[in-house]
């Protein structure tokens, strides 16, 4: 299909023959010879005088190139374009955080594995947390972590197989020993700040009670709440705990209830699998679909046609004035 972005300089097609019409003709002057005599020689010539100046006449195929030459400038100007066929795009719709926990008692190897082996706790979260990423194609994710301070791991991205090697690439205590879960939630919805999606979900994995926080995890929850985000906790740790080893399952499920979300305990690997199983049901990925289609301009067509008329003509006319004067 060929569109014009400016139809309405097609109205200039007609200039031309307006021009012809009601400018009068350009007059060319030429030269003369001074003679005595001259009326009785013209008289004797049998020639008629004429005025000093004189009128071009064109040929047909001249006028007939002009005006073919005057179109495809006029087209050229009207920017024809071809469109091409519809493209689709599927746009996020929702942005999601991911916010671990890499302090120091993550680094302890009571996680049973899918084949009874004991794992480090972060070990067994990042298998599993890399097959969630994977399955979560469409959503804008991005990664905080957390220990004594929050810091962000990877920003907002649809390229979820970077956020996955950045996911590997976290140590046990590279945050810091502690846990400052109401820190990683802040920092969470400073992230969601800077966009303008709706669709707004952080899942919180901790193993530990909040002990370094400047801001507690409920004040935490309760301005999330506020800003329209979901916070998802999952518990991983040792409800038998002692101190910060002791995971605060109570304080995570308070987190949940008060943004929406749900809350998840997983002593294993394969009780965290469906926990982001379940994630998954509750939260299936959003996406806005949008289509263009996409344009290739056309004006050198027109100009190469112009260019070609007017090289051709110009051959054919040295070409019969030669063919005349042989």
């Amino acid at each position: 299909m060929i569109t014009l972005v400016y139809p309405w300089l097609l109205l200039l097609l007609p200039l031309p023959w307006l021009v012809w019409q009601f400018l009068p003709p350009h007059r060319e002057e030429v030269t003369a010879i001074r003679t005595p005599f001259f009326r009785q020689l013209t008289e004797a010539a049998g020639a008629t005088p004429q005025a000093g100046a004189t009128v071009l006449h064109r040929s047909r195929i001249q006028i007939i190139t002009a005006l073919l030459v005057w179109t495809m400038i006029v087209i050229g100007l009207a920017n024809p374009q071809r469109l091409g066929d519809p493209i689709e795009i599927e746009k996020s719709a929702r942005d999601v955080v991911l916010a671990v926990d890499i302090s120091g008692s993550m680094g302890q190897r009571d996680f049973i594995g899918e084949s009874g082996q004991r794992l480090q706790r972060l070990d067994a979260v990042r298998d599993v947390l890399g097959t969630f990423i994977t399955e979560r194609d469409g959503d804008r994710m991005a990664l905080i972590v957390f220990g004594t301070r929050a810091f962000v791991q990877a920003p907002f991205t649809e390229d979820l197989q970077s956020l996955e090697e950045f996911l590997d690439q976290t140590q046990v205590g590279m945050a810091g020993p502690n846990t400052a879960i109401g820190d990683a939630i802040g920092l969470a919805i400073r992230m969601f700040d800077s966009n303008d999606v709706e669709n707004r979900l952080i899942i919180l994995l901790s193993d530990g009670s909040d002990t370094n926080s400047r801001v507690s995890p409920v004040n935490a929850a309760e301005i999330a709440a506020d800003k329209g985000v979901v916070i998802q906790t999952i518990g991983v740790g040792d409800p038998e705990g002692t101190g910060e080893d002791r995971v605060d399952l109570t304080a995570l499920e308070d987190i949940a209830d008060r943004t929406g979300g749900a809350f998840f305990y997983a002593n294993d690997s394969s009780a965290l699998s469906q926990v982001y199983e379940q994630i998954d049901a509750m939260a299936p990925r959003i996406v806005e679909e949008a289509s263009y289609r996409p344009t290739f301009s056309l004006v050198w067509v027109a100009s190469l046609l112009a260019a070609l008329l007017g090289i051709a003509t110009l051959v054919a006319l040295l070409a019969s004035r030669t063919w005349r004067r042989a």
